[in-house]
Parts: structure tokens; sequence; C-alpha cells
């Protein structure tokens, strides 16, 4: 994890930053996942309310100049710049960058519940009378799910810095709960 590249998204008089950046995610999404590799993590050195315009790609210079070699931004080139694969400062600090699931409609999840088997429809009734949806304030990414069609929000969380890296793999997003990217 000594390279990084960035990627903003450019100001559009058609598309929303945050449309354009969660287009560029799903695009990466899709790309880490047939890569299956696990080894390239993502932040978001501009988040605040909002994920902001830039995509920060983490891994070593091969990982990440394999990912590139894939063109796996077809499509968006005249909506991003992309920087150049360069090494990782000196005397950076580390953190997590994970997803957050929130569980944001009782009747849906309960629904799954019954169906699953694991409730039954009274169960889940009574259960639904007392469940309050959770809210998340941290930023998130729209995005639609390719195996069902539903489209959902993407909770990023941005864990403590640490001050020794954590290895380990990330997900086909990214993001992970336990291994670290170097923060800058």
């Amino acid at each position: 994890m000594n390279s990084y590249l960035n990627i903003r998204v450019l100001r559009d008089p058609e598309f929303s930053t945050e449309a354009l950046m969660a287009a560029l995610f799903a695009k990466l999404h899709r790309a880490l996942g047939a890569r299956g590799r696990g080894d390239i993590g993502v932040s978001f050195p501009e988040y605040s309310r909002t994920p902001g315009s830039v995509l920060r790609l983490h891994g070593t210079a091969v990982a990440l100049s394999e990912l590139e070699a894939t063109r796996w931004r077809a499509g968006l080139g005249d909506y991003c710049h992309v920087t150049d694969i360069a090494l990782v400062p000196a005397g950076n600090r580390w953190r997590t960058v994970r997803r957050v699931q929130v569980k944001s409609s009782p009747a849906r999840l309960l629904s799954r519940s019954v169906r699953k088997g694991w409730l039954s429809e009274a169960q889940a009734q009574e259960r639904l009378a007392s469940a309050q949806p959770q809210q998340s304030d941290q930023p998130y990414l729209n995005l639609k799910s390719l195996s069902s069609g539903q489209h959902f929000r993407l909770f990023i969380c941005h864990g403590e810095l640490l001050s020794a890296p954590v290895v380990g793999r990330f997900s086909s997003y990214g993001l992970s709960a336990r291994a670290t990217i170097p923060w800058f």
C-alpha cells in the first residue's frame, strides 16, 4: 500500500458531483469485483457531509497499474481528472474506510425474516410495532445493485487515525473494517 492515484470528478452543468461520483464508484466496484484480489482500497480525501469530489485509490504501483490498464472508467473520461500513480508521502497516518449498513426499513427487514423462515408473521408484526428506522449522518453514495436492481445508499465511514498500518483485504467496493489506507 505504498502508492495512490487521485480521481477528481469535474464540475458539470448537466450532472451533480454526487451523481458523477456514484457513477464512477459503481464502475470501480465492477472493476474491483472482476479483479477479485482485494488489494486496492479507497478513500475520499474531501469527505464531509458528502464523499466530496475526489476518489483516492490506494495500493501497490503494480496493482494500480493493472487496474488502470483495464480502462474501467470508460465513458467517464470527460468528467474526471486522473493523476499519475505516485508514492504515498512519508509521515502519514492510517485509517480504515468502511461501509456502514443502516437498517432504514424495519418493515422490509422483518418481511425478509418471514420469507427466510427466521420469524413467523405474528412475530414480525409484534417487532414492527416497536421498531424504529435507523438513520446515519455519514456521507453516502446512491448506487444501484447489479443483482437485485434496487437503489440503495452506500454509507461510508472514515475511521479513527492510527499510527501504524493494519494489513488486510478490501471488498469489491475498496472498503474494509480492518485493513487501513494511508491518510494524508
